[in-house]
């Protein structure tokens, strides 16, 4: 491989793009949805004294939904579409090897995304500069903001080379894509809602007058979901693989500060299993303090940001390798119908 003829590949498909005005009147909408997403974060967060880690969060959160809602339509089309164009035969006769074309493209695709990313700049100075962004937490989100957008840039370009058709392989990519953040969710809610356990509730006798009778107890048994079974779903989620890697905030009472530290909570605390007996006893003076605090969940539970990170790294390789193949010259085989030049 040779690093001009890649990078002469990624600017020509760059080139494509940026004649196009849908191109910027995408960004500038994007822009426009940051404005007020951030102005709306600040006013969320006000209340605490770290509103700037709050409005970071969301503006982060956003740049990766953007990304997995658009980068699809930009990559995964970016190998069969110069092949229906009758564009790829002319590129592969020339000294370009596969590799150069296939990295050209994943470039190109990767490129494309961090835009988004360089559009989210100021916005995210702003939110900085309001205070309590942590350096750590900075610098690992963007990290694994990163790592996402080459790893969907890398499945677009991945169907792209295996997919004959444009249209079908946009169609897989967004079905790939689906699968880890709405799928993962969908299978975990529906599995753990049919893996049920009892459990034994202790209650207080409520006398006629509303009142908590503190010298008799009720006892009922309930039937409660096992999320602790199918937690590990939610590992493959790109918004969690990027709420659990980033390290969390709290404030002076244990709680997150941000939505990165409210995601990690809700995954952290499904993996704990229901206790098989709960009490709840209003007749006590104070506060039941037996119950973790979100810090203390948080702590004592695991993560798995790496394990989602390396799922979604086999994926999008073993798509990438795929096509590399797929592009390799010359071919032995085609399917029915591809056109050549």
């Amino acid at each position: 491989m040779n690093g001009s003829r890649i990078w002469t590949i990624a600017r020509l498909e760059l080139m494509q793009r940026l004649r196009s005005p849908g191109w910027y009147i995408l960004l500038g909408v994007f822009a426009l949805v940051l404005l007020i997403v951030t102005v709306l974060a600040l006013m969320a967060f006000s209340y605490t004294p770290t509103a700037g880690a709050g409005a970071y969060s969301v503006i982060v959160m956003l740049v990766l939904l953007l990304v997995v809602l658009i980068s699809p339509t930009l990559s995964g089309s970016s190998i069969n579409g110069d092949r229906d164009a009758a564009t790829l035969a002319s590129l592969q006769i020339t000294l370009a090897s596969t590799g150069d074309i296939m990295i050209g493209k994943l470039l190109a695709a990767i490129i494309t995304g961090a835009a988004f990313l360089v559009v989210a700049v100021p916005f995210l100075v702003v939110s900085m500069l309001a205070g309590a962004v942590r350096p750590d937490v900075l610098l690992v989100s963007l990290l694994v903001l990163a790592a996402e957008i080459v790893i969907v840039a890398a499945i677009g370009v991945g169907w792209s080379g295996l997919v004959v058709r444009p249209l079908f392989s946009v169609a897989n990519t967004y079905l790939v894509v689906a699968a880890l953040c709405v799928g993962t969710l969908l299978i975990f809610g529906l599995a753990g809602s049919v893996i049920r356990t009892d459990v034994e509730v202790r209650d207080r006798v409520w006398d006629s007058q509303g009142g908590p009778d503190c010298d008799s107890w009720q006892t009922q048994t309930v039937q409660l979901p096992r999320f602790d079974y199918v937690w590990g779903f939610l590992a493959a989620n790109p918004f969690v693989v990027l709420a659990d890697a980033t390290p969390t905030t709290y404030s002076a009472y244990g709680s997150p500060n941000d939505m990165f530290g409210g995601i990690k909570l809700s995954v952290r605390s499904a993996q704990l299993p229901p206790q098989t007996l709960n009490t709840y006893d209003p007749c006590l003076e104070g506060p039941d303090g037996g119950h973790p605090t979100p810090k203390e969940i948080i702590g004592s539970t695991t993560p798995s940001w790496f394990v989602g990170l390396g799922i979604q790294i086999v994926i999008a390789a073993g798509l990438f390798a795929g096509a590399w193949a797929r592009t390799r010259t010359p071919a032995r085989r085609l399917p029915p119908g591809t056109r050549i030049a």
